[in-house]
Order: C-alpha cells, then structure tokens, then sequence
C-alpha cells in the first residue's frame, strides 16, 4: 500500500504575513486527519523567500503533518551560481524536499531534461525528496503523444538515478494544459496515464521498487474533483496549485486523499 503524497505548490503568491497565516491555517486544517496507513503525507512549497517564515509558523503552530518543500533548487553544492539555492541551503532551512521539471520550469523558464535530471539527482542524493513533474501540452495530447511524452520526461529525468534512491522519489503527473485553466483530466484519462508513467517506473526499477513510487496528479485539483481521482488505482495523492492557497479547500483535499 502507497502512503498518500498532497503537495500544495503555492509559486510565487503570497507576502511573508500571508504565507506565515496560510502556514498556519494549513497545519490546523490537517491536524485532524485520522491516523492510519492512508494518512496522507502533506507538504506545502512556499516560494524561497518565504521559506523561513514558514517553517517556523508550522513549528509554533506544533504541526507534525505539514512538511516543507522548496520549488525548485540548483544541484551545485555551493559557489559563484548568482540567484541559485542550493539543496544543503534548502535542507538548513528544514525543507525536506523539493519540485523539479514543473511544467512552468520547462516551459517558461525552459529548463531543458538534463538540467533537470542533475537537480533531481541532487535532492535524492541529499537524502530529500524529489517531487518530479512530467506532463504533455495540449498539442501534444491532440496529437496522441502523452504517453511518449511522459515517457521522454520520466527517462531523462531519472537518468542515473538507482534503485536505492527509489524510495525517495515522487512523481507528479501534470498535464500541462489543466495546470491553472480549470480543465482537469478525466480521471479515466488521468488514470491511463498514471499506468503507463507506472510501467515506466517498473522498467526502470523492477517491478516491486516500481510498483512502491508514488505517483501524484496535478492539473486543477479541487476538493469536488479530488475523490474521483483518488478512487483509481493509481492515483496516489495530488499537486495542487491554486486550491492550495485556501486552507480548508486544501485540507478537504488531503482528507480525501486519505479515503
């Protein structure tokens, strides 16, 4: 059985006061998530600047649930890399994992499949989580490449990564043209794609280390659509955007990840 995984990537919103309110808000709207073999591992990924701020809310808020991420990080351990954050940056802060390959990493930022490979490395490396995203267009769907799509991303991007950092990984299955449109994939859809990224994850790793990765979905999750994607077999959990800039949206979400 895969432990659930709900992340709320929160991008570049929010002031310090806001992120240390919504921190807190958070902590308390899953602190009453029943206990069990399906609680859902929640982390919230604030932008760096807030970072601090926020994991000192969720300390003083007494949260245990609530870990923090970062949203990106650069795989150099330190040195005349400008504007960059390191992974060891991140872990003295307490952030505990971290996104690669979001699909607006990709495409706005255009961070190309090998730079995204050697930050995920970084982070499993460093004992953290890596959260990698993968997902196609919307012209790459109408032209029926999802799943070679997800394929090229998933390959490249867990290249050199060994079976022992396996246990480490979660990856997140965006389709990029339900991220902030209010389009979701069906959870049929969603649900054939999340098998395939599976049988992928099995090729790479063997069938019982395949079968243990997480693999989430993202793409205009709300608390109405969220039970209907958990119900399929493998959909583990939920990267959520802008519902998880709302507390008790985001908290109904990881309840129902945890059914």
């Amino acid at each position: 059985m895969r432990t659930p995984y709900v992340g709320g990537n929160w991008k570049m919103n929010l002031s310090r006061a806001g992120a240390v309110s919504l921190a807190q808000s958070v902590a308390h709207a899953v602190a009453g998530l029943a206990p069990g073999p399906r609680t859902p591992e929640v982390a919230v990924f604030p932008s760096f600047v807030h970072l601090d701020a926020v994991v000192n809310a969720l300390c003083a808020a007494g949260s245990t649930r609530v870990r923090l991420g970062a949203q990106d990080c650069y795989h150099e351990p330190d040195g005349a890399f400008t504007g960059e954050v390191s992974v060891a940056m991140l872990k003295d802060l307490g952030a505990t994992c971290a996104l690669t390959g979001h699909s607006e990493r990709r495409h706005v930022l255009l961070e190309p499949d090998s730079l995204i490979n050697v930050k995920t490395r970084a982070l499993l490396d460093a004992g953290m989580t890596a959260v990698l995203c993968v997902g196609e267009t919307l012209a790459q769907r109408e032209d029926g490449a999802t799943d070679a799509i997800n394929e090229q991303q998933l390959r490249a991007g867990l290249a050199g990564v060994t079976g022992a950092q396996a246990s480490s990984l979660v990856i997140a299955y965006e389709p990029v043209w339900a991220i902030g449109t209010g389009k979701t994939a069906t959870p049929e859809d969603a649900q054939r794609a999340h098998l395939r990224i599976r049988s992928v994850l099995v090729d790479l790793f063997g069938e019982a280390l395949g079968a243990s990765v997480r693999v989430i979905y993202g793409g205009s999750v709300k608390a109405s659509n969220a039970p209907e994607l958990i119900a399929q077999p493998d959909i583990d959990g939920f990267l959520v955007g802008g519902a998880s800039l709302k507390a008790e949206e985001f908290g109904a979400i990881c309840a129902a990840a945890g059914t």
